[in-house]
């Protein structure tokens, strides 16, 4: 039985509401039939399209983008690939230009070996794009003074990686995580280093607002079923943040109380 608590618990953005708080991506996978029942699967609402990477034309049955019904999904396009702020300026523009939306997935890679992000481009870039219009989320690394940069520059939602792009480490930092959390106003939605669905609960564990993931599906033996088993975990780790943990102890507590216990002669 689903508690008060999580049903009444949307993930607000940019004056949206998104009854999940798991986003999903497109790439990767082996058929398109295969990402949509992925996709159904994870229960996401919003779902990420690389502009760069995929035909925009929606009559194109081999596309991606035809099978992805705008009235099933809120699709987001991304600036996947884009190594300078100038390219993913221009990325944006044209998912915007083809339709999809004025929202956008901010990236700006600065390293091809890490798939790091370039911090200075991607300020440069969620400026631009924020004075143009644009509800931007940023993805970016896990550091504090980075994400209230980019909360200051006007971004709707701030995008910490748990580890590297495509890594299924998981969170590498959980204590950034946090922290980034704690201090931005915007919701925090993790992105990349997801590997299986105990790293999502953790991640929604650390109180983040929502996470995004890729890889982690589309490269599973069986990438709807391992679409599932994320949709519970986000639910599961949102909860259990919610519920509020027990304290850690370093020393045995007894489950059952003492007083009023039969004790031996």
């Amino acid at each position: 039985m689903e508690t008060r608590a999580l049903a009444a618990d949307p993930l607000e953005i940019g004056g949206r509401s998104f009854a999940s708080r798991l986003i999903v991506g497109t790439g990767k996978y082996r058929s398109n039939r295969e990402m949509l029942d992925a996709i159904r699967a994870s229960g996401a609402e919003m779902v990420t399209v690389a502009v760069r990477r995929v035909d925009l034309d929606r009559n194109r049955e081999e596309g991606i983008v035809h099978h992805l019904d705008p009235d099933e999904f809120f699709l987001l396009p991304n600036t996947a690939g884009c190594y300078t702020a100038a390219d993913a300026v221009r990325y944006a523009r044209l998912g915007r230009a083809a339709g999809i939306s004025e929202w956008v997935k901010l990236e700006v890679i600065g390293d091809e070996s890490t798939l790091l992000p370039d911090v200075a481009a991607t300020l440069d870039a969620a400026a631009e794009l924020v004075a143009e219009g644009f509800k931007v989320m940023a993805y970016t690394n896990d550091d504090l003074v980075t994400a209230l940069r980019l909360e200051d520059a006007g971004c709707v939602a701030v995008m910490p990686l748990a580890s590297p792009i495509g890594s299924g480490l998981g969170v590498v930092n959980p204590f950034y995580v946090r922290e980034i959390k704690r201090r931005l106003s915007v919701p925090v939605i993790v992105d990349a280093g997801v590997g299986t669905a105990s790293d999502a609960c953790v991640t929604m564990e650390q109180g983040v607002d929502g996470v995004l993931m890729n890889t982690a599906i589309a490269a599973a033996d069986d990438p709807a079923t391992m679409a599932a088993a994320m949709k519970l975990a986000v639910r599961a780790g949102r909860a259990a943040y919610l519920a509020g943990r027990m304290p850690a102890r370093e020393i045995a507590v007894p489950s059952s109380p003492s007083v009023g216990m039969l004790h031996r002669r």
